[in-house]
């Protein structure tokens, strides 16, 4: 996304509220953000860089019809896992659903814990710069020699504010967050932080937070309900794409491995609850700098929403 464009939105103003609620995984986002849709008449943008994805729903953790209690949700399982799809491309529909949510109500939602994504439509984006394909070949190389391990200590040595944020155990991102470092001599990270959009709207940023403890059961007895509901099949589907960006990720990669022979069934389920919680720690990590987020318990609804219609 370029400097020159300043993602303003023809129907926002000041009357317009764009409620930001995000988090840890498993931490009752989507519960809350239903319940304030229906309050203030709001209709909601998921910001889940995963369950664009028809195919993966369970991994996923999308919810489900009766979850959401009619509350039109937008962004969800729209796409196919053959399709391609970046932060910079959420952003372009996102602003799209906005202005279309805006000529009609005055609330929005944007839910979600993809921290790229929900920079993506606040913060914008500069150039990233181009990439010699010797540098991404040389990468690349580097990778199959020495493995995940090798691009995660460059990413922490060369941008260790985006190594903190970005799914530690996708080689993709990692991949594509080093040849930007290496071509630039800049962290990937500063990229993201030069363009203010210009949404000329109130923006609110709620956090949702709770005891470590509580949230690691929940991570766990959810993968435990995952799984149960067919977490193992849907990976044996997807396999043949695993190769996909959307795939080398937190809930399908260990059972991969399991599937290549690397470990055995229960140590893919050890792998799952431990990058899951280890996934839900780096996401707390990197929310907690934004000094403008509010940060409330789930259960909070009556003083989140007196923060929203008071503000």
């Amino acid at each position: 996304m370029t400097k020159n464009e300043a993602g303003s939105l023809k129907n926002a103003g000041k009357d317009k509220t764009l409620l930001v609620i995000l988090g840890p995984t498993a931490s009752g986002k989507t519960a809350l953000a239903v319940q304030l849709a229906k309050a203030l008449e709001a209709e909601v943008i998921s910001a889940d860089s995963r369950q664009v994805f028809k195919e993966m729903k369970i991994g996923t953790a999308r919810p489900e019809p009766e979850e959401l209690q009619g509350v039109p949700h937008h962004l969800l399982a729209f796409l196919s896992i053959q399709d391609d799809y970046d932060a910079g491309t959420f952003r372009h529909d996102a602003l799209r659903i906005l202005d279309e949510i805006f000529s009609r109500k005055q609330y929005a939602i944007l839910c979600g814990g993809s921290g790229l994504y929900i920079n993506a439509l606040l913060d914008g984006f500069d150039d990233l710069p181009p990439v010699p394909a010797a540098l991404r070949e040389s990468i690349q190389e580097n990778y199959k020699m020495h493995g995940l391990s090798w691009l995660q200590q460059e990413l922490s040595r060369l941008d260790p504010d985006y190594y903190a944020e970005v799914d530690q155990q996708n080689p993709q991102r990692l991949m594509r967050a080093l040849e930007v470092c290496m071509a630039s001599g800049k962290p990937f990270s500063g990229f993201r932080k030069g363009t203010k959009s210009n949404l000329n709207c109130r923006i609110i940023k709620i956090g949702i937070e709770m005891d470590r403890k509580v949230l690691n059961t929940r991570i766990d007895a959810r993968m435990d309900e995952m799984i149960a509901n067919g977490l193992f099949e849907e990976a044996k589907s997807l396999y043949p794409f695993k190769s996909k960006n959307a795939l080398q990720t937190v809930g399908y990669k260990e059972i991969f491995d399991f599937m290549d022979g690397k470990h055995d069934k229960a140590e893919a389920v050890r792998l799952l609850k431990r990058n899951s919680r280890r996934y839900a720690k780096r996401q707390l990590t990197w929310f907690k700098r934004d000094e403008e987020i509010r940060w409330f318990k789930p259960e909070e609804f009556e003083e989140i929403y007196k923060v929203v219609v008071d503000s």
